[in-house]
C-alpha cells in the first residue's frame, strides 16, 4: 500500500511572490523619511535569516521595531498579497483543493495575512501554522507570541517533530529553515522553490531545484492543470531579440538563455541539442544540418519578416511550427525608405560629408524636389504597399510591379514587367522577399533599363542585388544615388568589420540592416512572435505561422487535446479515429489541415482514457510529432 503523502509548503517567497513583512513595510513606511533605507534593512535582514546566516528570532524582532506598523494596515498587505501569489500555484488551485487534508503552511510568517491568502486556493485553515501578532490597545505591532514555536530558530524543525507526521513528507521552500527540516529527518526531500527567487546556499541543500509547482507535481504524477512544466521548456533567442521578448517567455515560466550575436551552422547545432523553442533574427540560419541535432525543437520564432534564413521544409518534416512579424515592422522601413530618397534626391550624403571636411559647398547642382517624381517600388506586399500610400501622401506619383496580382492602392499604376517599371521611374525601391528565384534579380541588365540618373534602394534582401553591378552602374552615372541596408555579405555581430565593393561611392547611403530596427518595431515583433509561440504551445494553434496549415483552435475546456502531426498520406485520420474508438473514447472535437507534406489533426477527448491510447496514437505510421496538450 502506497504511503500517505504531506506536503509542507513555506509561504513567503514560495506560495507567495514576495516576502510579506516587506510588503508591510512599504504600506507602514510609506510617509516614512528614511523609507527607502528601513526597506533595504528590512530586505537585508530577511535574506540573513532565509539563508541560515542570522538568527531567526533576532532577525524578526528587528524587523518588527523597523516596521513601526498597526493592525490597520493588514487588510491593504492582505489585498496586496492577493494579487502576488505565485503563478504556478494559482495555476494548480486543483492540487490544493484535492490534497487539502495533507497540505501544509508551515511559516515563520504570520496568521493574520497567511490565513486569508491560503484559503482562497482551498488550504484548510487549521493546517496553517505561523506566528501571531501581539498587538497594544491602539492597534500598533508590538511583538509575537514569544511562545510559539515557529518564532524561535529552527521553529519548523520543533514543530515538525510535534506534528510527527506519518507517512512521506515532502517539504517546497525557498529558504534555509525549510531544508533544517530535511536536515533533521523529518522530510524524505526538500524542493527549493526557484519560481520567485534563487539563495545559493539553498540550492546546494536541495533534493531538486523546482523552477514552479508544475514541476514538483510533474515529477510526483500529479500534473492535472498542465500538461508539461514550463519550467522544462527551454528557450534559446538570438541577436538581441528585444528585452519585451525575453520577459514574456521568462513570465511563462520557460527556461530562457539569450546570445547577443548570431551563430553559425557548427554553433547553432551544438547550442540547439536540448532547445524547444529558437528565436533569430536574419543573420542565422537554420539549416537541416542544424535541425538534426534539434530533437526537442517544437517552435521556432523569426524576429522579423523574412525567413529565408530558415529551412522551412526541413522544419515542417521535422514537425516544427515556424512564426515571423510580417506586420511588426512595416512602418519602420517605410519611413527608411522615405527618408533616404529625400537625402539622395538632395544629394545630401555628399553635401553632409563635405561639411564635416570643412568644405562649404552650396549649390543646387543635383538637387531635386520628390513632388511629382516617379516612384517605382518592386514587391508590392506589406512593405511596397504602404510605401506607395505614404509616398502619394507627399507627391509621388507611384508605379509598381509584383510577381503576383495585387490590387494597386490610391492612385499607384502597375505595371507588366520589370523593364517596363524600370524605364518609367525615376526612383526604384525594392521590398521583395529572399527566396532563391529572387537571387541576383537586379544585375547589369536591369540597371541598364533604368532612366539616365535613376536613384535606386535596397532595403529588402542583400542576395537580390548584384552589388558588383551596382557599383559599375553608379560610376556610370546611370545611378546617381543609392540607399544600401541589407548586403549579400553581412558580419555577424557588431564588432566585426563591413566590408563591400560599394564602400566608398559618391550619394551613397549604406545602413547596417535597420530598417526595421526601430524601437517601435522591435517592440511590437518583441511582443508579437513570443505571442503566437505561446498559443502555439499551450492550444495548438498556428495562427500566421508560415510552414505549418494555419488552423485556429477553440479554448481547451474539460478535455485532453491530442496534437498529431504526420506526413501527409491517406488514412491516418481513420487510423486515429480507429484507436479512439477502440478505446471508446469519445471525441469533444476534431480539427484537421493539411498542406503538401503534412498533416496536422487536433482531436479533443473526454479526460478519461488508457495510457496505451497515447501509446497507439504515438506509433501510427508517418507519426512525426505527437504531444498531449491540458
Amino acid at each position: 500500500m502506497e504511503n500517505k503523502k504531506h506536503f509542507v509548503i513555506d509561504f513567503d517567497s514560495t506560495f507567495t511572490q514576495v516576502e510579506a513583512l516587506d510588503v508591510l513595510g512599504e504600506i507602514s513606511l510609506e510617509k516614512h523619511p528614511r523609507k527607502k533605507e528601513k526597506l533595504q534593512e528590512l530586505k537585508d535582514l530577511t535574506d540573513l535569516a532565509m539563508e541560515g546566516k542570522l538568527a531567526f528570532r533576532e532577525s524578526l524582532e528587528r524587523r518588527l521595531n523597523i516596521l513601526e506598523a498597526n493592525k490597520s494596515a493588514i487588510p491593504e498587505l492582505v489585498e496586496r498579497l492577493q494579487q502576488k501569489v505565485s503563478v504556478s500555484f494559482v495555476r494548480n488551485e486543483g492540487f490544493f483543493k484535492e490534497h487539502k487534508n495533507n497540505i501544509y503552511i508551515i511559516s515563520n510568517g504570520f496568521r493574520e495575512f497567511i490565513v486569508p491568502i491560503v484559503k482562497e486556493l482551498g488550504v484548510k485553515e487549521e493546517n496553517v501554522y505561523a506566528n501571531s501578532f501581539d498587538f497594544d490597545a491602539d492597534g500598533n505591532i508590538t511583538g509575537f507570541d514569544q511562545d510559539n514555536v515557529l518564532s524561535s530558530n529552527n521553529g519548523k524543525v520543533e514543530l515538525l517533530k510535534k506534528m510527527d507526521l506519518k507517512g512521506d513528507v515532502y517539504v517546497i521552500g525557498d529558504g534555509y529553515n525549510d531544508y533544517e527540516i530535511k536536515a533533521a529527518g523529518l522530510a524524505n526531500k526538500f524542493y527549493a522553490f526557484t519560481e520567485n527567487i534563487e539563495r545559493d546556499n539553498v540550492l546546494d541543500k536541495a533534493d531538486h531545484i523546482t523552477p514552479s509547482l508544475d514541476e514538483f507535481l510533474y515529477l510526483h504524477k500529479m500534473n492535472k492543470a498542465i500538461s508539461y512544466p514550463k519550467n522544462r521548456i527551454k528557450v534559446l533567442l538570438l541577436e538581441n531579440v528585444h528585452a519585451d521578448a525575453v520577459a514574456i517567455m521568462k513570465n511563462e515560466g520557460y527556461n530562457v538563455t539569450t546570445i547577443s550575436g548570431a551563430l553559425d551552422e557548427e554553433e547553432l547545432a551544438e547550442k540547439i541539442k536540448d532547445v524547444s523553442v529558437l528565436g533569430i533574427r536574419s543573420k542565422t540560419n537554420l539549416t537541416e544540418k542544424v535541425l538534426e541535432n534539434a530533437n526537442r525543437l517544437i517552435a521556432v520564432g523569426a524576429f522579423c519578416i523574412g525567413t529565408n534564413q530558415i529551412d522551412l521544409e526541413a522544419c515542417l518534416k521535422k514537425g516544427v511550427a515556424v512564426f515571423n512579424a510580417p506586420f511588426s515592422n512595416t512602418r519602420s522601413v517605410v519611413e527608411l525608405a522615405i527618408g533616404e530618397i529625400i537625402l539622395l534626391m538632395r544629394n545630401l550624403p555628399d553635401r553632409i560629408a563635405e561639411m564635416h571636411n570643412g568644405e562649404w559647398n552650396k549649390s543646387a547642382k543635383g538637387s531635386y524636389e520628390i513632388r511629382g517624381k516617379k516612384l517605382g517600388i518592386v514587391g508590392y506586399g506589406n512593405i511596397g504597399a504602404q510605401l506607395s500610400v505614404v509616398a502619394e501622401a507627399i507627391g509621388f506619383d507611384v508605379y509598381y510591379y509584383d510577381l503576383v496580382e495585387k490590387l494597386a492602392l490610391g492612385n499607384a499604376t502597375k505595371c507588366n514587367s520589370l523593364q517596363e517599371l524600370f524605364e518609367k521611374v525615376d526612383i526604384v525601391s525594392l521590398h521583395v522577399d529572399g527566396r532563391n528565384e529572387n537571387k541576383n534579380m537586379i544585375g547589369d541588365r536591369e540597371f541598364s533599363w533604368m532612366k539616365e540618373g535613376s536613384i535606386f534602394l535596397n532595403l529588402a534582401r542583400g542576395q537580390v542585388v548584384d552589388v558588383d553591378a551596382l557599383r559599375k552602374h553608379m560610376e556610370s552615372g546611370r545611378i546617381i544615388g543609392a540607399g544600401v541596408d541589407v548586403f549579400p555579405k553581412e558580419p555577424k555581430t557588431n564588432q566585426d568589420e563591413f566590408e563591400s565593393t560599394l564602400r566608398g561611392l559618391p550619394n551613397l547611403i549604406l545602413t547596417p540592416h535597420i530598417g526595421g530596427s526601430t524601437q517601435e518595431a522591435q517592440e511590437n515583433i518583441g511582443n508579437f512572435v513570443p505571442g503566437k509561440i505561446i498559443n502555439y504551445i499551450n492550444t495548438g494553434g498556428t495562427t500566421n505561422s508560415v510552414n505549418f496549415p494555419n488552423l485556429q483552435l477553440p479554448i481547451l475546456e474539460n478535455a485532453h487535446r491530442l496534437i498529431h502531426i504526420h506526413h501527409n498520406k491517406p488514412g491516418i485520420i481513420a487510423h486515429i479515429n480507429k484507436i479512439l474508438a477502440t478505446h471508446d473514447i469519445n471525441i469533444v472535437g476534431q480539427y484537421l489541415k493539411t498542406n503538401e507534406t503534412i498533416g496536422y489533426v487536433i482531436t479533443d477527448i473526454d479526460k478519461e482514457y488508457n495510457a496505451e491510447v497515447i501509446k497507439e496514437l504515438k506509433g501510427i505510421q508517418g507519426t512525426i510529432r505527437f504531444r498531449v496538450l491540458y
